[in-house]
């Protein structure tokens, strides 16, 4: 079978977050189960293209009454990725916007994504599936069900859209359906793209796409509910009968602590004596104290926003301190969260580290050498992180929500309900008693340890949902 991917991010070209994950993996798993995928994504700046080559002249995109000049470069990986040029919308410092601000012509620029992809299937690889991830592709599938719905070019072609994150949706002012070729039409109405007044690119996915699916199967059902459905949820439930849940895999190549080129020393289940050499590696890179080494150290790697949790954090960093815990936390993102972290830093010296910022090398660092990974989010459709620390032996507290909950069982980490200070202290305390049982907490570790997430497994059921497709 052959599947065309749509996103706008892939690791290790562009990411911001879980969908480049993704997207960089599952092609690969999914060629090893015998099928050819393709992915198209912009080149933005940060794409260094020393390794490309230039596979298309040109492209040339209509929103009518604009045309933008477009090129594909090819990338060749386990799979081949394709690079959309257009240096007047992609070629910018950031891939949504700069400074906290969006840029004010996404909405022309995703457009000009999704029409490409469709370009892209009639000039130069025809796919079975087209399969578009995260709002900035959402138009993939409403172009292809309206615009061309009776081109035989498209004619058997299916389409599948995976939601990462439901909470962003790609809104824009109303005006905009004209600017992305759909003035004169009669989609915008509840049942197609408009939400509240504003045209939603999110919806383009969720209305016109044949199978909906997301990337957990708790998570596929709290979007389905008020609380949880960003006001989508209604839509969700006309459309649950399409939707299902498959949760994330994981490259264990590149998160792995026997092979892992950032540690200070690898180690396995077998043997956890590097484990130790790794916390040391950690408390000193921090600016620990020694004392640290024989208390529990929890790490956090994660965007600082209400999603992750970054408030319930600062609510229980005093009863975490308590409790005799230490902190060694990386991760960027809304002023007041960063500031929130810089605070519990200054409250609590020498038991409490911020680094405010995104390395990679920290994170691999942190997730080897923290006795515990906190994950306390507000909501969570997967969470990959998590499933990391499980590799390295570093036991998870998470609150009980979308992935978290699927991944994290009893025995292999912590989980509280209640979205609150108190119940994410007294979590903590429950690990902190268990933490003192040194064989007790060798058992949770090793347990976790042989928890398999890898791709080969999700792989499958999106190859089982893309045959169901094709009928």
């Amino acid at each position: 079978m052959r599947i065309l991917m749509v996103a706008s991010e892939a690791a290790p070209f562009a990411k911001t977050g879980g969908l480049a994950d993704v997207v960089g993996s599952l092609p690969a798993a999914l060629k090893a189960l015998g099928h050819e995928v393709a992915v198209l994504l912009p080149r933005y700046a940060a794409v260094d293209l020393k390794n490309a080559r230039r596979v298309y002249d040109a492209l040339p995109i209509w929103l009518p009454p604009n045309r933008y000049d477009t090129s594909l470069y090819l990338i060749e990986r386990e799979t081949p990725f394709y690079f959309l040029d257009c240096p007047p919308l992609y070629d910018r410092p950031g891939f949504y916007g700069e400074d906290g601000v969006d840029y004010p012509d996404n909405h022309i620029r995703f457009a000009v994504l999704a029409q490409a992809a469709l370009a892209f299937c009639r000039r130069v690889w025809r796919p079975d599936i087209l399969h578009g991830h995260d709002w900035q592709a959402g138009l993939a599938p409403a172009y292809l069900r309206t615009v061309y719905a009776n081109d035989p070019t498209f004619l058997g072609m299916h389409s599948l859209f995976t939601i990462h994150n439901l909470g962003y949706h790609g809104l824009f002012p109303a005006a905009a359906l004209a600017e992305i070729g759909l003035g004169g039409t009669d989609e915008f109405r509840p049942d197609g793209l408009e939400f509240f007044g504003k045209v939603c690119f999110l919806k383009g996915g969720l209305n016109y796409a044949e199978a909906l699916n997301t990337v957990s199967p708790t998570y596929a059902r709290e979007i389905q509910t008020p609380e949880y459905g960003f006001g989508l949820d209604g839509v969700l439930r006309a459309r649950s009968e399409v939707l299902s849940g498959i949760l994330n895999g994981v490259d264990y190549t590149e998160w792995n602590p026997e092979t892992d080129g950032f540690i200070a020393a690898h180690y396995s289940s077998a043997d956890l004596s590097g484990k130790r050499v790794c916390k040391q590696d950690l408390v000193n890179t921090f600016g620990l104290p020694g004392e640290a080494m024989d208390a529990p150290l929890i790490g956090i790697v994660s965007r600082f926003t209400s999603q992750k949790g970054a408030d319930l954090v600062a609510d229980a960093a005093d009863g975490l301190v308590a409790t005799g815990y230490f902190m060694a936390a990386l991760g960027a993102g809304e002023p007041q969260y960063e500031e929130l972290f810089r605070s519990m830093a200054e409250r609590h010296p020498g038991r409490i580290a911020v680094r405010i910022g995104y390395d990679n090398a920290l994170a691999h660092q942190i997730e080897a050498g923290a006795d515990l990974f906190l994950m306390p989010s507000r909501y969570e459709p997967c969470g990959l992180n998590q499933i990391y620390s499980l590799r390295y032996g570093t036991v998870p507290v998470v609150r009980a929500t979308g992935g978290l909950d699927d991944t994290i069982e009893p025995g292999t980490g912590f989980k509280f309900w209640n979205y609150s200070g108190s119940a994410l202290v007294g979590a903590l305390q429950a690990a902190r008693e268990a933490f003192a049982d040194a064989e007790g907490w060798r058992a949770t570790i090793e347990a976790g340890m042989a928890k398999d997430f890898s791709w080969k497994v999700s792989a499958a059921e999106y190859a089982r949902l893309y045959e169901r497709l094709r009928g």
